[in-house]
């Protein structure tokens, strides 16, 4: 099952030399879920400006649980970078 992830960092002052600091951990996480076929695609949000400012993210798990328990690892969670998350379920058009 699909679930569409979007997430919007903090807006305070650190918050993105938060995200560059555990930003290695995350692409090295988001790697490995890609050799498993558990990330499908995503990449971050960005300002007017070009600033991150958050994260959307397509992955695929059996069930709303499973995604759950590896986003308990997910270093942008677990280092404070996202402070809203909204998680769906989703289903990614294939078109030919």
């Amino acid at each position: 099952m699909q679930f569409l992830l979007v997430a919007y960092d903090g807006t305070d002052p650190d918050a993105l030399d938060r995200r560059m600091k555990v930003r290695p951990a995350h692409l090295e996480n988001v790697a490995e879920l890609k050799r498993k076929n558990k990330f499908i695609l995503g990449g971050a949000i960005l300002d007017d400006d070009g600033k991150m400012i958050g994260s959307m993210i397509v992955y695929d798990f059996p069930d709303r649980q499973a995604l759950d328990e590896c986003l308990k690892t997910e270093p942008y969670i677990t280092g404070g970078v996202w402070s809203k998350i909204d998680i769906r379920p989703y289903r990614l058009a294939h078109i030919e």
